[in-house]
């Protein structure tokens, strides 16, 4: 595996991490991180930029931000599943882009 794919691993489990203490902390909530995300995912996804990006692109911008998404939805009553169970599961319910590629 490239180094850089288990450097990113480990940074997006840190923010999940993170982003667990912050609500434990009460600092912010699930639905806030949540929001956050999805705004971040919603721009990534925008027309202007993903014109003539192909869908394994877009996944691939998109894959650490679904990442924390599911991770958030584990808290606070739960650790944190492992990186490889996430990504397993983002595998599981992506849904297709509209697009002819």
């Amino acid at each position: 595996m490239n180094v850089a794919n288990l450097q990113l691993e480990g940074l997006i489990m840190a923010i999940a991490a993170i982003n667990h203490v912050l609500v434990r902390k009460g600092v912010l909530t699930v639905e806030e991180i949540d929001i956050a995300l999805r705004k971040a995912e919603a721009s990534e996804t925008a027309e202007d930029r993903s014109e003539g990006m192909s869908s394994s692109n877009r996944d691939a911008i998109n894959f650490p931000i679904r990442v924390l998404e599911l991770a958030n939805q584990c808290q606070p009553e739960a650790d944190t599943p492992s990186f490889s169970k996430l990504a397993r599961m983002i595998g599981q319910m992506k849904e297709p882009y509209n697009d002819q590629r």
